[in-house]
């Protein structure tokens, strides 16, 4: 089984039109969309679920009031200023302290220093994970709620379900948009991944992000290839991309041209190879094609689509 995840710098790339390409052309994967925080490729996929668990990604204090004797020792050792002195009444005291959930960090420091034990620790619900069918196979995805905390842990769910589908269903790959970036996240998306696909675009943020993302994923010693996306709004810095990646020992497997082609496929729910009249389809096919190759997937992508 092999896992192939396609990351990039930022967001708005182009990472997740490419991963439901991907996913039209290699004909049998599971899919994983490991951008938890801004998850869009069930946009393109259309997912049917049927499954769905909610994630705990941490702990939120509560006060008990009326085992509150508002003592202050709570505000006094929280350092995010989540305590305040504005809770309801209990039977002896006119007025209690109680925990903001917004400004609640859940390191439990007032949990541990309570006189009274007024304070309960328990696990909040942040996020939900699910397991759908499309078109193109198997996927699993994940919502993670506004604020919510341990998008790097909900990650792992995301990537762990996906290789247990996978192998139950005795499939060769796993194709999975991660989440962009450096943070948390993408460390979860890309380790013990077996290639890694950089989506970028000839900016100097696209250069800069390009390179940060690639000393993150040799850090890990993950094999990289490199698809330069709208290549042609700016000649010179592709050319600058290009020399980099050389310079990094990164194939360049890609190329792909600007093409509003891209949103009008995306508008329609479907996927630039399977959006009708695109020229662009072509290179993304052949984009394809080297990374299959360079996996050792030998699929054939116009058999595909």
């Amino acid at each position: 089984m092999k896992e192939l995840i396609v990351i990039s710098g930022k967001g708005g790339t182009g990472k997740t039109s490419l991963v439901a390409s991907f996913a039209a052309l290699a004909g049998r994967a599971v899919l994983a969309d490991c951008d938890v925080d801004a998850a869009d490729l069930h946009l393109i996929l259309d997912p049917k679920t049927w499954h769905r668990e909610s994630f705990s990604g941490g702990k939120e204090a509560r006060i008990l009031v009326e085992e509150c004797i508002a003592c202050a020792r709570c505000q006094a050792v929280c350092r995010f200023g989540a305590i305040r002195y504005d809770g309801p009444p209990s039977r002896t005291i006119a007025k209690t302290y109680r925990v903001e959930p917004i400004a609640c960090e859940g390191c439990g420091v007032c949990v541990r220093f309570c006189p009274t034990d007024a304070i309960v620790f328990q696990p909040v619900v942040t996020g939900e994970w699910f397991v759908s069918e499309t078109r193109h196979g198997a996927m699993v995805h994940a919502r993670l709620r506004p604020g919510g905390e341990n998008s790097g842990k909900l990650v792992t769910v995301v990537r762990t379900q996906a290789r247990e589908l996978a192998e139950r269903d005795q499939c060769d790959l796993i194709l999975v948009d991660g989440a962009p970036g450096i943070g948390c996240p993408v460390v979860a998306s890309i380790t013990g991944a077996d290639m890694v696909l950089i989506v970028t675009e000839p900016t100097l943020s696209g250069l800069h992000d390009f390179e940060r993302v690639h000393a993150l994923v040799r850090h890990f010693g993950i094999p990289a290839l490199l698809c330069v996306n709208k290549h042609d709004i700016n000649p010179a810095i592709s050319e600058r991309i290009a020399a980099t990646a050389e310079r990094l020992g990164v194939r360049v497997v890609g190329t792909i041209p600007y093409d509003t082609a891209f949103t009008r496929a995306q508008l329609d729910g479907v996927s630039i190879v399977e959006y009708a009249g695109s020229s662009t389809a072509d290179h993304v096919r052949r984009l394809w094609a080297a990374v299959a190759r360079e996996l050792g997937n030998g699929t054939a992508p116009e058999e595909n689509v």
